[in-house]
């Protein structure tokens, strides 16, 4: 009978016991790092689109990643409303706006034209937006159908996905030769 001596036996299986946990932490931090650059691309897109802000929407952008049901979720929302009206649009405007929307999204618009008091607002919206400034009972009050959709998440969204999986191919390689060694 012939004997084998399987050399490094020992080091293999040291390093094949380290890579479920090494192959989890680098999908979790190129997750984090696939909803950061999505995020970044929202704000990109706001900072060259956006002529009269002071950057409070870009601020409100945020990101998170979390585990459901053994899948890694990466999600980037906005708390401002303003994010989801100017996503959308608003009022008859909006509804006839091209936009990119979800299979079964169908959000429904007011069909009727609303005031704005001029009073609360620190712009002139009709040098702006074309909203015409009406005279009611001694207040000024802008007149709109509303806004279209200028999309911001959801180009972003578009753009980042199509660099997820190199950005996650990346990290893993990285880990994966950092951790365990190897060319």
């Amino acid at each position: 009978m012939a004997d084998i001596e399987w050399k490094g036996y020992d080091s293999l299986k040291a390093k094949l016991a380290k890579l479920p946990q090494i192959t989890h932490d680098a999908l979790w931090d190129s997750s984090f790092d696939v909803a950061e650059k999505a995020a970044g691309y929202a704000i990109q897109e706001l900072q060259s689109s956006v002529k009269h802000g002071n950057g409070e929407l870009s601020r409100s952008i945020k990101y998170e990643v979390v585990d459901k049901e053994g899948k890694l979720v990466g999600r980037i929302w906005s708390d401002d409303p303003v994010a989801l009206f100017r996503e959308l649009g608003t009022g008859r405007v909006g509804q006839a706006s091209p936009k990119d929307l979800s299979d079964g999204f169908e959000p429904s618009y007011r069909q009727t034209p609303w005031f704005i008091p001029a009073d609360d607002v620190d712009i002139d919206l009709n040098a702006i937006y074309g909203m015409p400034k009406i005279e009611i009972n001694g207040k000024f009050f802008y007149r709109t159908n509303g806004q279209p959709a200028r999309q911001f998440m959801t180009p972003a969204l578009k753009q980042v996905s199509g660099e997820a999986n190199a950005i996650v191919k990346q990290r893993v390689n990285d880990e994966l030769k950092d951790k365990l060694g190897g060319a």
